[in-house]
């Protein structure tokens, strides 16, 4: 598929190091780096300042977010993206690359290229390896912040790319679009417990499919190849064709989802921003499926 036809979704490390050696990363180019881990493991902020792609900014999911929420990272309005993707020197003419230092190669960073997406920017990009291949291959990395200069973004939210409580809600009955869940088997099952915070219980939304996120990404951390992804879809009987909403926990691994699908060439899956941490505490009891419930009933 051409790349100018679909947009540029993944860059290679081999092409933004390149892009970093030549000294294009400015204006034109920005590098942001996504990466969030329980504040228990590990400290996002401090590894970057540790080390880095050179030339990149720290993209704080915990600040760009709606902070009056319940829930852990729902969108921020239109003026805060703006004012927080700005100071980093993005504009709407900017192509941004992100990545994330997860130990899968990719966690974080398909939440970021979502979230630009649904603020209206095209030239996004994920780093196909993320941060752990970046290092692995041998691109250079630094200690130094770059205070980029900054810049006017304007964001405008396209509505299609996101579903709410109520239009989930709606679709139980409807069933207007396909949804798919990206968390792993059990906690869709309602087999396995939450291990999270928030007094959460396992289980699924009714009429969802389970495709682990996971699935999609290689031993090494890349993303599969489009037969690949193509092949994992028509397992689990989704239809590339038709709607399709992906959710998750807390709105981050179903990025995952919609950057596969978006591969494959579908280019409008909406993401449930809630997820199952809103579903969970505000849909009726007989709208959470789990198998535990039902094996105690």
């Amino acid at each position: 598929m051409a790349p100018n036809v679909l947009g540029r979704a993944l860059v290679t490390a081999k092409w933004l190091s390149e892009a970093v050696r030549a000294g294009r990363v400015g204006t034109s180019l920005r590098v942001l780096d996504a990466s969030w881990y329980p504040p228990q493991k590990r400290n996002a902020r401090q590894e970057f300042k540790e080390r880095h792609i050179p030339g990149a900014s720290f993209f704080d999911i915990e600040e760009c977010r709606d902070q009056s929420s319940p829930y852990d990272f729902m969108l921020p309005s239109e003026s805060h993206f703006a004012d927080y993707v700005g100071h980093l020197g993005v504009s709407n003419d900017t192509h941004v690359v992100v990545y994330d230092g997860d130990e899968l190669g990719t966690f974080y960073a398909p939440r970021a290229w979502w979230m630009f997406r649904a603020f209206g920017h095209k030239e996004v990009s994920v780093l196909n390896g993320g941060f752990k291949n970046w290092v692995k291959e041998g691109h250079p990395v630094t200690a130094e912040v770059s205070q980029p200069a900054p810049a006017v973004f304007k964001a405008k939210l396209n509505t299609t790319l996101l579903k709410t409580f109520e239009e989930m809600m709606q679709n139980v009955g409807s069933l207007r679009f396909q949804v798919v869940d990206s968390r792993p088997e059990g906690r869709f099952r309602g087999t396995e417990l939450d291990q999270g915070n928030g007094g959460l219980e396992s289980g699924h939304i009714p009429g969802a499919v389970n495709i682990p996120f996971h699935s999609f990404l290689t031993e090494t951390g890349h993303e599969k190849s489009i037969e690949e992804i193509q092949q994992i879809f028509r397992e689990k009987k989704v239809d590339l064709s038709k709607p399709l909403t992906a959710t998750c926990r807390k709105g981050v691994t179903a990025c995952h989802i919609a950057l596969a699908a978006y591969l494959c060439g579908k280019r409008d899956v909406a993401v449930y921003d809630g997820s199952w941490s809103e579903w969970f505490h505000r849909a009726p009891p007989h709208y959470k499926v789990s198998e535990l419930k039902r094996n105690k009933a």
